[in-house]
């Protein structure tokens, strides 16, 4: 699998999964991949800014994905079209 298919799936995962997970609920999330890939995926997503990660009290690594930029362009444009179907 290409390295940036293996970074899409992660990512994806994520925003289904919808909250914070620990690199171990990470892996759960992709059982098609090893646990070297899904760190290496976490580690490119955060250095990008597109998940942060932090380490918890329980000294855990949490994994918090942010809203990707298409998501809220997409549902803007739903509401423009909404507002002009009902102008």
């Amino acid at each position: 699998m290409l390295v940036a298919a293996i970074i899409e799936r992660v990512h994806l995962a994520l925003q289904e999964y919808g909250k914070d997970c620990s690199m171990e609920e990470v892996v759960g999330l992709c059982p098609d991949l090893t646990w070297n890939q899904v760190y290496l995926a976490i580690d490119y997503l955060n250095k990008t800014g597109m998940v942060r990660v932090a380490l918890d009290p329980d000294r855990t690594y949490m994994i918090q994905v942010y809203p990707s930029f298409s998501e809220p362009l997409k549902a803007a444009s739903q509401q423009i079209s909404v507002q002009k179907a009902s102008s």
